[in-house]
């Protein structure tokens, strides 16, 4: 039995906080992210959600193996540190984690990309397990992907491989995205930008614009909402579609928040990839991940353990 290991999901809205032993999931708990603010005054109210955390489970620092971040952006895992990084955390690059985690926890450092994290997770864990060509993609604050190919997770020369299908252009006369491109993924169909719909008077004045609330509108016959769910099932289609073809996996694993709406979301994306995949092969596996909340978490935690 390996030691429990503390695991961080950098998620734009929430940062989760979790003990993970042997792909159990001990406990967990999370805090705003605050994420346009930086990470950095984040990182106090980081180590006391740690510490509220391991009271409980009667633990103490030197019981654990390891801690682990699974970060958004582009992450080097091999000197451990995030290269850059798209809005949320801006000023994660400039911070040196590892010399964090030692100073306040003593323990040994791993990071990873989030969406490879989630797909880790998914493939040791989840539903992805038994295959060994397999795509994630992660629907939240962003659009996550990643990719396993031939038991190999993918990472290329310079750490980009197979985690930006969220910055893939879709509609190459389409909006600014945050990343400076027109048109991606992200900028068609995010939670992030859900907030320039707010201006719409065909929205009801909310305090929250996300996806929970355009589906269940859309249910109601909202018009723009309407317009906006299926605006969103396109873009993640054509984003699914991209990542199969450039991948060729034999399964794609759907996560994130917005999988809250699975019911209306897989059906769609299912039928878009059969009808438009060129897989003479046969049909790629599209599935729902197993751990839609804490896949990251499990999966930071295995690499802690295996790096």
């Amino acid at each position: 039995m390996s030691k429990p290991v503390i695991a961080i999901d950098m998620g734009g809205t929430r940062i989760k906080i979790g003990i993970v032993q042997d792909g159990i999931l001990l406990d967990s708990t999370s805090i705003d992210a605050y994420s346009t603010n930086g990470l950095r005054s984040r990182l106090p109210y980081i180590r006391e959600a740690v510490e509220n955390l391991l009271k409980p489970q009667q633990l103490s620092l030197s019981d654990l193996g390891g801690l682990g971040i699974a970060s958004p952006g582009i992450v080097d895992s091999h000197r451990k540190k995030v290269l850059s990084i798209d809005k949320k955390f801006g000023d994660a690059p400039e911070i040196d984690l590892e010399e964090w985690s030692q100073k306040m926890f003593n323990l040994p450092f791993f990071i990873e990309n989030d969406a490879r994290s989630a797909l880790v997770g998914e493939w040791i864990y989840g539903n992805a397990q038994n295959h060994d060509n397999a795509v994630l993609m992660t629907l939240g604050t962003g659009i996550g992907s990643a990719a396993i190919i031939e038991g190999k997770l993918l990472k290329g020369k310079h750490f980009t491989a197979g985690i930006l299908g969220g910055h893939s252009v879709i509609n190459y006369k389409g909006n600014v995205c945050n990343c400076g491109n027109k048109g991606c993924v992200e900028t068609e169909a995010s939670t992030w930008n859900l907030a320039n719909m707010r201006k719409s008077e065909d929205l009801p004045a909310s305090s929250v614009v996300d996806y929970e609330m355009i589906f269940t509108l859309a249910e109601e016959g909202n018009t723009k909402a309407l317009e906006i769910r299926n605006q969103s099932l396109q873009a993640w289609s054509a984003c699914a579609v991209n990542l199969i073809h450039a991948y060729d996996p034999e399964i794609l694993v759907l996560t994130g928040g917005i999988m809250a709406s699975s019911s209306s979301i897989i059906p769609y994306l299912r039928n878009y990839i059969e009808t438009y995949s060129w897989t003479p092969w046969g049909k790629v596996h599209l599935t729902e991940g197993k751990f839609s909340g804490t896949a990251a978490l499990l999966g930071i935690a295995h690499l802690i353990n295996n790096q």
